[in-house]
């Protein structure tokens, strides 16, 4: 039997009995013995030679060879022998204290990988999640409908504001003159200069002066 097949028939067997804390070995590279080593717990008595006659019995019914099995009586370390595969089913403290897991455990395989596409439950589970994805595809979404978005509406400014309540300025017209009122100054200015100077007053001569003498000159008119 192929050792893939083999070692994911185990791992169901055990499974299928409760088994706790199930590990599995790759130990070509260690012993040409076998292949693969598998180590599980069982709680009682009862459920390690439980698990043992699990794994029997699945080997068998699937056409594998059981070369042996040690350890029934006792029911603390029970040990199946499968030629590539050796299966080791030992009670919690019985494990701790030989701690096989550090002599056979330099490479762990991974129970996921273990357990393959070829055994009827992985392929019933892959088919169900083809069926669940495919069912899921089939189903008609409904059709997105476009979405309004509203711009919202732009603030004035103040600035906008003010300027709008001031009036506008008037234009004035290219080509004529603009007469401009004069400023008060302005005018007080040039009523200042058009006033005339009052009139001085004549001195009076004084009593003790003598009059002034009038000089008159003839001009004689030129002969004609």
């Amino acid at each position: 039997m192929d050792i893939k097949k083999l070692q994911t028939l185990v791992v169901d067997a055990l499974e299928d009995v409760k088994g706790q804390e199930i590990v599995l070995f790759d130990t070509t590279h260690l012993t040409s013995l076998f292949d693969r080593i598998a180590v599980v717990s069982g709680t009682s008595n009862r459920q390690t030679k439980a698990l043992a006659a699990s794994v029997r019995d699945k080997v068998k019914a699937a056409g594998g060879d059981v070369v042996g099995m040690e350890g029934e009586d006792t029911g603390e370390w029970v040990l199946v022998d499968l030629g590539d595969m050796i299966v080791h089913i030992m009670q919690p403290a019985i494990r701790q204290y030989y701690r096989l897991e550090e002599i056979w455990g330099d490479k762990p395989v991974k129970l996921g990988a273990a357990k393959r596409k070829s055994t009827p439950e992985a392929a019933e589970a892959a088919e169900s999640k083809v069926k669940s994805k495919h069912l899921a595809a089939n189903k008609d979404e409904p059709e997105a409908q476009p979405v309004k978005e509203r711009k919202p509406a732009a603030r004035k400014s103040a600035t906008a504001t003010t300027a709008a309540k001031k009036p506008a300025a008037k234009k004035v017209p290219t080509g004529k003159t603009v007469k401009v009122a004069p400023s008060k100054s302005e005018v007080a200015a040039v009523e200042a200069t058009k006033a005339k100077p009052p009139k001085r007053a004549p001195k009076a001569a004084p009593a003790d002066a003598e009059p002034v003498k009038k000089v008159i000159r003839r001009v004689k008119k030129a002969a004609e």
